[in-house]
């Protein structure tokens, strides 16, 4: 552990000087994995049309809709990985979700943290828990014209009412803890360099996510 802190000093030192922002990435093999009962969906089977109609209720009543995500990085073979949930063995999303009417922004995406990746569900976390996620600053935007439609990471001149908003938060995890996963999705570690450009696969956001961190200093640490 000593060794590993004094070799990550040179190189934060390094970055600092350069005006750089340092990152600490902690080995995957520190954190614990474990899993919980998925949550029962709150409107059973939805279809399609149902979800299109209800997301247009909701923008009615409440304007834009909101999203936050985090960005996860663990080390693995001396390489930084993002940790991706996987629902039901296809899509790959960050974890995080939708903000609550007038919820803010650090406070929304810990609770989503805290339901998705901790023992605790959705709604019965209370502030200790949510304290205990550091939330950084917020790297991406995206922008969805329509409801289903393919997110930009600006706005376009031909949005005129911007449907969703998409923000990507560093989440600065700490050197151990634990992961608690609901049973109906998977939590992979991939490497940023599978991801990067691999929007055929990931989708435009998680795909844009190695240039949102060129801007940051890795220090990766292995054991």
């Amino acid at each position: 552990m000593g060794l590993e802190m004094e070799a990550a000093v040179p190189a934060a030192a390094a970055a600092a000087a350069a005006g750089e922002q340092g990152v600490e990435i902690y080995p995957l093999s520190r954190y614990y994995f474990g899993a919980k009962d998925a949550a029962a969906a709150p409107r059973g089977v939805e279809t399609a049309a149902d979800r299109a109609l209800r997301l247009k209720a909701n923008f009615a009543a409440h304007g834009l809709r909101t999203s936050v995500h985090g960005v996860l990085l663990v080390e693995l073979f001396d390489h930084p990985h993002v940790l991706l949930l996987q629902v039901r063995n296809s899509s790959f999303v960050l974890p995080g979700g939708r903000l609550r009417p007038g919820e803010e922004d650090v406070q929304g995406l810990k609770r989503k943290l805290s339901s998705k990746l901790s023992i605790v569900d959705d709604g019965e976390a209370d502030a200790e828990d949510e304290d205990d996620w550091q939330v950084g600053e917020c790297i991406g935007m995206w922008w969805r014209s329509e409801f289903e439609a393919i997110p930009f990471p600006y706005m376009p001149p031909n949005f005129r009412t911007p449907k969703e908003c998409i923000k990507l938060f560093l989440i600065r995890l700490p050197m151990s803890r634990q992961f608690i996963v609901p049973r109906n999705m998977k939590l992979l570690a991939v490497p940023l360099s599978q991801i990067h450009n691999n929007a055929q696969v990931y989708g435009p956001v998680i795909s844009g996510i190695p240039n949102l961190l060129s801007k940051f200093s890795l220090n990766v640490i292995s054991d």
